[in-house]
């Protein structure tokens, strides 16, 4: 990793909220306390289908300590959704899946409101109920949604009701002549599980409506201002009645951008007339929360005698649960990269969401590109092997280059996807001999910086404190800290005098949320804006002070100065100082950010994994990933680090041991003792190498790095292993079990 030539750009510089969070001192939504506060708890569906004949709360109601029990008749009928509304409040008539909220109470402690939601009775009828995708979209299929054109947010109106809910279509050229023009034509499926996001705090929230009528929010919610819209939607109130306070969040992987008990609380709170706080337990964030989509993916692709590919069609059908609530953008669009990062003249892509009563899906890191980049990249491998061509070399003849238009349709400029695949390749040792049952498995996905708004708020004390005001929530990614570094540099300070202050939706305009490998960009560029016009005010009162033009006065190291004459100078203080004084108080900058289109530019992942296999029992081995990384200027080159080596072991974890079993709808993983992650114990050697040169959206010409290396990992292990011992494993995640099973098949082969 190259070194800037900024003073603090592209330094690892230590994280603002680190002191804080090592010492307890950090406050999450868990930890706040209010007086009166009572305790919420949620009584859930134990059928995955079935309707509801009726409900008696009268023993709950008869428990001491107990404020109020509460059903869909008590609550709005409105529906709930990100995007597409169709999830109410509490089951209404029917309930869909196993842990779908029924009935709620608020008492005086968290026992006692447990207590209580096992004393209501509730008389279901159980109904048909459908568990797989496929199944699901057969004739005669138990329907679950029977008004599904009247749900606000549909993304196309179907004519009879239907679980296939969502599909999204990418398309270049015509397929069916590039198959037909195509000398080889390979077609492979894959599957792969459901899989939780693993953060370790869960869904908190803490509900008070104050004296005036308005309602207070303290939420582990990731985009703060999205939620309100939800919220008084669901509420039948403005935005501006609610006032959501954002605490830090302890992980988010994708899983905290959903409303969770948000909207149920609201009325617990109106009926009490008491703040009410609901925390979910680890069985409800398994059984209830928003994992990752579960599905298959079956792909084709032609290609000529020479490796040169001609046609590509891709198909992913997601298990989408019971609901599209929790999805911002209803599908995934993750599916374009079913294309890959080649250049493909005829493609052809379907991506399917359908309905099953299961646990409603949500999104995890980069919605559907660790599925699809697992599918892409291990077939890609697999036609290698048929036409006996290195898997390296197939992928060097068909990556983008300058001037080629990717599979979904679009041209990118400063392509560096061969640049990054020789890098991962020679720092990997790809091509040096292997011991018996070791092999190297490669992987490559790029990705555009995300888009949205943001917005920061800059102000200047008369000492030359300055503090920055963000609405953007810290999810454990550092933005904090790198506001704090572009602040500093811009300004030339100490950056020990830059403070960061996470807003409130009263105190910011309209935030996009974190998601989406956005933030840096469009947060970034924000407090770049907003720290370029201040600096450009105390240039002002600097030259004014310094009796010369303006375009001859210049800010370094801490002083404003005369270019001509650096002997004339004035310290940072002394300008804000007087600047304060003419103001009448702190002086203050406020700018806004929002791309008026999507950057042409994509940052480009190549992972190597280096794998031993027990032929004796299959037990995989990582000895060792490699990531090259296409980063442009890094902003921290300690959390870009993170980024890269989190993502790649957060992305083994979904290799190896990660998925949610789900029997007749019931999620068997219902803690963190039966869902198994990477521990210290499973990281193998790491090696990352960026190449930095600037070119890319963010300030200073950086790229998006968040959902790189997460994605490429599934694929890299798989296709190592099937370098190694001849088994290729199509079904997450690879197991000692599959493994072994392969190799007996293959050894009875022979």
């Amino acid at each position: 990793m190259t070194t800037t030539g900024y003073t603090y750009v592209g330094k690892p510089i230590g994280r603002i909220e680190g002191p804080d969070k090592v010492t307890g001192a950090a406050n999450y939504s868990a930890d706040i306390l209010l007086p009166g506060m009572l305790s919420g708890k949620a009584l859930r569906s134990p059928y995955a289908h079935a309707r509801i004949r009726g409900i008696d709360t009268s023993r709950a109601r008869q428990l001491p300590g107990v404020h109020a029990v509460l059903t869909a008749a008590d609550v709005s009928d409105a529906l709930l959704g990100r995007r597409m509304l169709d999830m109410p409040i509490l089951a209404r008539d029917r309930v869909r899946f196993i842990g779908e909220k029924v009935a709620v109470v608020a008492a005086e402690d968290a026992d006692t409101a447990e207590e209580a939601t096992l004393l209501i009775d509730v008389e279901y009828e159980e109904l048909p109920a459908v568990f797989d995708p496929v199944a699901a979209m057969e004739p005669g299929a138990p329907i679950l949604h029977d008004d599904i054109n009247g749900y606000k947010g549909v993304p196309q109106p179907v004519e009879e009701p239907t679980n296939l809910f969502s599909r999204l279509t990418w398309s270049v050229g015509d397929v069916d002549r590039g198959f037909a023009e195509s000398d080889l034509v390979f077609e492979h499926q894959f599957s792969f599980p459901m899989a939780h996001q693993g953060y370790l705090e869960p869904h908190a929230v803490l509900l008070q409506i104050d004296a005036t009528g308005r309602v207070l929010v303290w939420s582990n919610n990731k985009a703060p201002h999205g939620m309100i819209r939800q919220c008084a939607t669901a509420w039948g109130i403005e935005p501006s009645e609610i006032l959501m306070k954002v605490t830090n969040i302890g992980g988010d992987f994708g899983g905290k951008g959903d409303f969770m008990d948000i909207p149920v609380i609201y009325y617990l709170a109106k009926a009490t007339g008491r703040p009410v706080r609901m925390i979910m337990s680890y069985m409800e964030e398994f059984q209830a929360g928003n994992p990752r989509h579960p599905g298959i993916i079956t792909i084709k692709t032609g290609l000529k005698r020479d490796g040169t590919i001609v046609a590509r069609y891709g198909h992913a059908i997601y298990d989408s649960g019971a609901y599209a609530a929790f999805k911002p953008g209803v599908n995934l669009a993750g599916s374009s990269h079913l294309g890959g990062s080649y250049r493909i003249p005829n493609v052809l892509i379907y991506s399917d969401c359908v309905y099953t009563n299961t646990v409603p899906r949500g999104h995890a890191r980069a919605p559907g590109g660790p599925q699809s980049i697992f599918a892409a990249e291990s077939h890609l491998d697999m036609v290698a092997l048929e036409m006996g061509m290195d898997p390296l070399e197939l992928r060097l003849k068909n990556i983008l280059q300058d001037g080629d238009t990717s599979g979904i349709g679009k041209k990118f400029v400063d392509i560096r996807g061969e640049q990054t695949l020789r890098a991962a390749a020679e720092a990997s040792g790809y091509a040096s001999p292997k011991a018996p049952n070791v092999g190297r498995g490669i992987s490559v996905y790029d990705r555009e910086a995300g888009q949205g708004e943001s917005n920061a708020t800059i102000t200047v004390a008369a000492d030359g404190a300055v503090t920055v005001l963000s609405p953007s929530p810290d999810t454990g990614t550092g933005i904090h800290t790198v506001l704090r570094q572009i602040v500093a540099e811009e300004l030339t300070i100490p950056i020990e005098t830059v403070n960061v202050v996470i807003g409130d939706t009263d105190s910011t305009p309209f935030d996009s949320g974190v998601g989406g490998s956005r933030v840096s960009n469009v947060a970034g560029q924000a407090a770049l804006r907003t720290v370029q016009e201040m600096r450009r005010q105390l240039k002002s009162v600097a030259s004014d002070l310094l009796e010369c033009p303006e375009e001859q006065t210049e800010l370094q190291g801490g002083y404003f100065l005369v270019s001509n004459q650096p002997s004339r100078r004035l310290a940072f203080s002394e300008v804000t100082a007087r600047a304060v004084e003419a103001a009448g108080g702190p002086v203050k900058t406020q700018e806004l950010y929002k791309p008026a289109a999507p950057e042409n530019v994509t940052a480009f992942l190549v992972a190597v994994a280096e794998v031993a296999v027990d032929p004796e029992t299959g037990q995989v081995d990582v000895r060792r990933i490699t990531s090259a990384a296409d980063t442009g200027t890094i902003l921290n080159a300690l959390g870009h680090r993170g980024q890269i080596v989190g993502g790649a072991i957060q992305g083994l974890g979904y290799a190896l041991m990660e998925e949610m079993p789900v029997d007749e709808g019931r999620v068997e993983t219902v803690h963190f003792g039966d869902y198994k992650m990477p521990t210290f114990q499973d990281i193998p050697q790491m090696t990352e190498v960026t190449l930095d040169e600037p070119s890319g959206p963010t300030p200073y010409q950086g790229k998006a790095v968040g959902e790189l290396s997460n994605c490429t990992m599934a694929a890299a292990v798989a296709n190592a292993v099937a370098d190694a011992v001849g088994v290729r494993i199509t079904d997450l995640p690879v197991t000692a079990e599959k493994v072994l099973a392969g190799l007996k098949a293959k050894r009875a082969q022979t």
